[in-house]
């Protein structure tokens, strides 16, 4: 019996290509965006944790998740050590990318100070189809 491969940073592109959907793999693992608006979890408000659509790692409760109205699943923290953070200087401006700790997956970016009313100011916009959702049992 074949165990399934380990997913994380050390994954390799051709066999991230024979796991993930085309649009999954543009989005996690070429930094892509999906279309605003177009995404499963924009408006979807059930309880239980969203994972990492690449490795399955848990990286948001249902509890962070809020309405922000910028056509993305919105999430004002994180499980603590499940997303990590870079620096994106693409496209003429400094934004901070956010990706899962454990496979480097892409998931959105995080905005501060835009005065939304939770309880750190901040804003993770992430797109759909780098998570999946696992209800609350």
């Amino acid at each position: 019996m074949s165990s399934s491969p380990k997913l994380d940073k050390e994954t390799s592109d051709s066999v991230w290509r024979t796991l993930l959907s085309a649009e999954e793999f543009r989005v996690l693992r070429k930094k892509g965006t999906e279309p605003g608006g177009s995404g499963t979890y924009n408006k979807f408000y059930e309880d239980g944790t969203y994972k990492c659509a690449g490795c399955g790692a848990p990286l948001y409760k249902s509890e962070t998740k809020f309405s922000s109205g910028c056509g993305w699943p919105s999430y004002y923290d994180n499980i603590p050590g499940a997303v990590k953070r870079n620096v994106d200087n693409e496209y003429g401006m400094q934004r901070t990318e956010i990706v899962c700790a454990n496979c480097d997956g892409h998931l959105g970016h995080v905005f501060a100070g835009e005065g939304f009313p939770n309880p750190v100011d901040e804003r993770h916009c992430v797109n759909s189809v780098s998570v999946k959702f696992e209800p609350k049992k």
